[in-house]
């Protein structure tokens, strides 16, 4: 019996390695493969102590901010949900009643419609990543982060 078993767990291994390429080739299929550097991206200045980078897929948006310390981002909210991964420096967040502090190598998701607003504690670059991509970055009327702060 001992025998047995063992000829059927590799057989096992066998069949589901090919769903899963299947799988992995699907998703490939649906959007565009990109490499982009970011030293290619345009970087953009919003206002005298912040500027961005963006690079967009089919249901996702990438955004490197640069803020220099004292930028503060007014409170707004967004149907977008947002991932906030903090590459160098501090941001302070007022979000849900609370304030949070983010600093290097630390994540804050924030989810849909919850109003918030943050603030550079010292010079600071996040990796900020919206689902869906977000509109008013876009098309550029995002006032709220255009005027100097």
């Amino acid at each position: 019996m001992a025998k047995s078993k063992l000829k059927k767990k590799p057989a096992k291994k066998r069949i589901a390695a090919p769903k899963k390429k299947t799988v992995a080739k699907k998703a490939v299929a649906k959007g565009e493969l990109k490499y982009i550097p970011w030293n290619s991206v345009e970087l953009e200045d919003l206002n005298p102590l912040l500027q961005r980078q963006m690079i967009v897929g089919q249901d996702i948006m990438v955004a490197r901010v640069l803020m220099k310390q004292g930028c503060i981002v007014p409170e707004h909210s967004h149907h977008n949900e947002q991932v906030t991964y903090i590459l160098e420096g501090a941001l302070k967040f007022w979000i849900d009643g609370k304030e949070i502090v983010v600093n290097a190598g630390e994540v804050l998701t924030i989810p849909p419609h919850m109003p918030h607003k943050a603030e550079a504690l010292v010079e600071t670059v996040d990796l900020d990543v919206f689902t869906p991509p977000r509109a008013d970055w876009l098309n550029r009327t995002d006032k709220y982060l255009r005027s100097v702060k």
